[in-house]
């Protein structure tokens, strides 16, 4: 049984379809080992005890009867605490949400109850979800699994790290600049951001509604495409035979391996060369344009969130992490005329940057340049907070500023993740490109 908790999601899933795995005694073992495991109250926010046995007993009957709803049926899973949950209290990671309880699921979380998946509960995250580190000394910090010292990355932090201590079979996060990225890099996981609207964000609480999007954080390709077909309640990718034979793969040299620090610089090359190794053609280009798409994101994001949270932040500013107040409140001077500004900006340089890839089947970059940073340096020095949080989201924010879909894959080297960045809307191509490259850097 102890397996169960290392299994992937999709093997899971086999394994209840086969009758070789009961949904009460996998929901109970998982259950059994969140109560137990001492990291708990640093990844979990709460446990959803109660409706996890209730869905455990429905999916063990649909499956002794042949009913089964789709292939991860009886798999349970975790939420980040920004996923609504009716009569459970989300609170995104903040005290200034303190005790909200909603009325009804998410979306997407009625799509993935509908398709049997199971909810053990809701994870700690970065505060409203604007770090890309993980940290929050307010609610919980979630331990990383290479470093006990150092932060899991953010902000879906306790997704991440449920998954990789062994206490969900997957976990369910949000991607606003990096933030499923970045901690299934450092988790050693296999992370989906989806394209924005391409998942419902109905009932998620929102950070900054032009590019929040919803994605899974999990252990193989199969479990990301499978996790996607139950969150939009459609048919998964076919993911059989694939060979990175003749696909075309770009390394944008602009900004993307500028100040990356030497471990995951190092990993980056070893995995392009075990790409090539396995039939992939790997072209170098530059986007000069890159550089001042880049610089919108300070409007462009802080605009928003401040958008969504002024009231609130203005309302208890001492509920929150200096470090994230001091962030959101950079929205405070924006003006509107800039804001629109930089919006205009924006879609010139995703229809370049569309002109420039067109060619390709995905764009290549190390998922984050950096290794994951010591809590207590973040707690002590200004400086470094602000220093790492910004560079750990330069690379995963291409792919939000210009509209992509992304996989982060990992390289071998731990807390080291290489991202695969597609088109728009381009998931399924996307993932059969990951399920070939998983197996040339496995």
């Amino acid at each position: 049984m102890q397996d169960w908790l290392t299994m992937t999601a999709a093997d899971l899933g086999r394994g209840i379809g086969s009758g070789d795995i009961d949904p009460i005694a996998l929901t109970e073992t998982y259950l059994a080992a969140i109560d137990a495991h001492p990291m708990t109250p640093r990844i979990y926010a709460r446990v959803t005890h109660d409706r996890a046995r209730v869905e455990a007993k429905a999916a063990s009957a649909r499956a002794k009867s042949g009913h089964r709803l789709g292939p991860l049926d009886g798999v349970p899973i975790s939420w980040k605490d920004l996923f609504d949950t009716a009569g459970i209290v989300t609170e995104a990671g903040t005290k200034l949400l303190e005790g909200r309880v909603p009325t009804e699921d998410a979306e997407v979380l009625k799509a993935a109850t509908a398709a049997g998946l199971v909810c053990l509960g809701k994870t700690h995250m970065s505060e409203i979800a604007f770090s890309g580190l993980g940290l929050n000394p307010i609610m919980g910090t979630p331990p990383c699994i290479n470093d006990k010292d150092a932060v899991p990355g953010g902000s879906s932090s306790g997704a991440a790290a449920s998954v990789a201590f062994g206490l969900a079979a997957a976990g369910i996060g949000s991607d606003t600049g990096g933030s499923v990225r970045i901690p299934s890099a450092w988790n050693d996981l296999v992370g989906l951001k989806t394209t924005h609207g391409r998942l419902s964000v109905d009932g998620v609480v929102a950070l900054c509604e032009t590019f929040d999007t919803v994605g899974p954080l999990c252990r193989s390709v199969e479990d990301a495409g499978l996790l996607l077909a139950a969150l939009e309640g459609t048919k998964p990718a076919d993911l059989a035979e694939t060979s990175l034979k003749g696909i075309r793969l770009a390394i944008l040299d602009t900004l993307t391996l500028d100040e990356v620090r030497n471990e995951p610089l190092t990993a980056f090359h070893a995995a392009v060369e075990k790409l090539k190794a396995a039939g992939a053609d790997i072209i170098h280009f530059e986007m000069p344009d890159m550089h001042d798409a880049y610089a919108q994101s300070f409007t462009l994001f802080a605009a928003d969130a401040y958008g969504h949270w002024k009231d609130r932040v203005e309302a208890a500013p001492e509920k929150m992490f200096p470090q994230i107040l001091e962030r959101v409140r950079g929205g405070q001077t924006i003006m509107a005329a800039d804001y629109v500004a930089s919006w205009i900006k924006m879609r010139t340089y995703r229809k370049t940057y569309a002109d420039l890839t067109a060619g390709f089947d995905a764009v290549i970059m190390p998922t984050a340049p950096i290794m994951p940073p010591n809590v207590d340096r973040l707690m002590t020095e200004d400086a470094y907070y602000k220093s790492e949080n910004l560079l750990a989201l330069r690379n995963t924010r291409i792919g939000n500023l210009m509209g992509l879909a992304g996989l982060s894959l990992p390289t071998g080297t731990p807390s080291c993740g290489i991202l695969f960045n597609g088109s728009p809307d381009s998931e399924e191509k996307l993932l059969r490109i990951g399920m070939a490259a998983a197996k040339a850097l496995a």
